[in-house]
């Protein structure tokens, strides 16, 4: 995934920046950046790592020296940006969030008439941030390429642009799956991915941007040099998973949506009647605590935290370059409270479950741990694809996602046909599939919240949200 940030004022912006940036870190862990445009010293560039340390260590030190009145930055999971790129279009800072999936297509285009070259990284893949500009700059300006640039890209491409005259350019994606949110204060304007990162610097929400708008701001104002379509797939997992609690998008906030989403799960089983009796309700940490307080108010249970995550140290379990050490700094991070485990009928709710690459390792600690039932429950509904338009998930395949994986062995190659009866806890495919995997991680239940609670809790108009990692459908 990552983040995005950038300010136009008529006084020095790079704190703005600065600490606008830091506030988009659970976003990204790859590397951050900023450009910074000054009317006398010009563009200022620096990009770090920030896969061994915080956003805010590595530039606190520098911001010193740099000073100017617009900047744009990113927290990034994939490349180095932003870059500086110049162009008969002039010279221009971009940076990206989202995915190419055409990459090599693209490159062979180009690499046609043999007079293009693009620089390689250290695996030898493009920065698709370069490749971004690259197209961009097939037109003869920054707006008709950018929207070139959307249409020749399959997946999804977020951009801001910082011009020569010190403006920013912000474009949101083709069909709006990420946010673009504009902030205003009596100095001027900024644009941000999370709506919070800003408010605690005193600017107020202004304006959220439509899908595919481009907008052009400066310390003096906004203005929309081309419209939103109409055509909007926001992705659903925003409020379920990766977006900040205190953020809202489409005017819908995260935490209000987990808490929602909670209830509704609740709810829903208690019209079944699969209500478990326990003894608390838990969130796993981080992102699963709000379902589970909505699950725990609706189902009448108290909520408690059997154990807690300890980040001090470690304050991202996916830092470490190997799985060995994530899957060990996890382990590390659980802190057990033995008095609210030992001899209890525990329900834990969880954002999701992609991968299950630490669930076993979970439940075995709170057996170890003294727990006498242990029931889960998915946020959301089974995760049956991979996203191709979003790169929040490190997943490399379907192979890689437990629904696809328990599926492919309960029924070999023809389970691929039936993909909608196993995310339907209603159907005899979907009840073997919640069986295997309780077999498999020893749940004394599992459920997962129904593709129409996600939708009722997010509370926005179904055909603009996009559920394709559920349902495979665009």
């Amino acid at each position: 995934m990552g983040g995005f940030f950038g300010v136009v004022s008529h006084r020095d912006c790079v704190v703005d920046l600065f600490f606008g940036l830091d506030y988009h870190s659970h976003l990204g862990t790859k590397c951050g950046g900023m450009v910074i445009h000054d009317a006398v010293k010009g563009f200022q560039r620096q990009i770090h790592s920030i896969d061994k340390t915080p956003f805010r260590t590595k530039f606190e030190t520098e911001l010193s020296s740099f000073n100017g009145t617009s900047g744009i930055g990113c927290i990034s999971d994939t490349d180095p940006q932003p870059l500086l790129v110049r162009s008969h279009m002039g010279l221009y800072g971009i940076t990206t969030v989202g995915i190419i999936n055409n990459t090599d297509a693209i490159l062979k285009h180009y690499f046609k008439d043999k007079n293009h070259q693009f620089m390689a990284m250290s695996s030898g893949e493009i920065n698709s941030t370069e490749l971004v500009a690259a197209l961009i700059n097939e037109k003869d300006d920054i707006v008709s390429g950018i929207l070139h640039a959307q249409d020749i890209i399959e997946g999804s491409i977020t951009i801001l642009i910082l011009t020569e005259d010190g403006e920013i350019i912000a474009a949101r994606d083709k069909v709006g799956r990420l946010p673009v949110i504009l902030g205003k204060n009596n100095d001027g304007y900024c644009v941000s991915f999370e709506d919070f990162a800003f408010q605690k610097m005193g600017y107020d929400k202004f304006y959220e941007l439509g899908p595919r708008e481009i907008v052009r701001m400066n310390s003096c104002g906004i203005g929309t040099i081309s419209p939103a379509s109409k055509d909007m797939k926001v992705c659903a997992f925003l409020w379920t998973y990766y977006g900040y609690p205190t953020s809202s998008y489409e005017g819908k906030n995260v935490e209000v949506m987990r808490v929602n989403n909670g209830k509704i799960m609740a709810r829903e089983e208690r019209k079944r009647g699969d209500l478990p009796e326990l003894d608390y309700v838990a969130g796993v940490p981080d992102s699963g605590i709000p379902h589970a307080i909505g699950y725990a108010n609706e189902s009448g249970n108290e909520f408690a935290r059997p154990f807690i995550k300890y980040t001090p140290t470690w304050s991202r379990s996916f830092m470490p370059t190997t799985q060995k050490i994530r899957n060990q700094v996890a382990k590390m991070k659980q802190i057990p409270v033995p008095e609210l485990i030992k001899g209890k009928k525990l329900l834990f709710v969880d954002d999701s479950i992609v991968r299950g690459t630490q669930l076993r390792e979970t439940v075995d600690f709170l057996y170890k741990s003294g727990a006498k039932e242990v029931h889960m429950r998915s946020a959301c509904p089974p995760i049956m694809y991979g996203c191709k338009y979003l790169n929040f998930s490190s997943s490399k395949g379907e192979h890689e996602l437990l629904a696809r994986r328990v599926i492919q062995d309960l029924e070999g190659d023809e389970g691929v046909k039936h993909i909608d009866e196993y995310a339907d806890a209603n159907t005899e495919r979907g009840q073997c599939m919640l069986k295997r995997i309780c077999e498999m991680f020893k749940f004394d239940s599992l459920g997962y919240q129904s593709l129409e609670g996600t939708l009722e809790a997010i509370g926005i108009d179904k055909d603009k949200v996009c559920t394709y990692c559920w349902t495979g459908k665009e």
